[in-house]
């Protein structure tokens, strides 16, 4: 009777031992290669250098400060010229006033 009881708990504990559920293979098997690639390298991000724009060609065009004075016209001078000399600003009309440059 006590060979008959080891006997079946040697055969159950084989039947367990093959009927249990085997760990997962969590492995890609499709496709082809090695498993390894080439190197990656991660290159942290720089900001792009700052650039300014130059001014507009405009604000070079006539000299700073300078204006002719023609009575109840002001206009910008193409050219510097020495203070108090004479200029003239077109008026509403095909005509110029006179004036100075200040």
């Amino acid at each position: 009777m006590r060979m008959i009881v080891v006997r079946t708990l040697i055969v159950a504990a084989l039947f367990a031992a093959f009927a249990a559920p085997s760990p997962a293979h969590a492995w890609y098997r499709h496709g082809w290669g090695w498993g390894w690639g080439p190197p990656v390298v991660i290159v942290p991000y720089v900001a792009p250098p700052v650039y300014y724009a130059p001014p507009p060609v405009a604000y070079y065009s006539r000299p700073a400060g300078q204006a002719c004075y023609a009575g109840p016209y002001v206009c910008p001078l193409d050219q510097a010229g020495p203070v108090g000399a004479q200029c003239s600003c077109p008026t509403n009309g095909n005509t110029r006033s006179w004036g100075q440059i200040r």
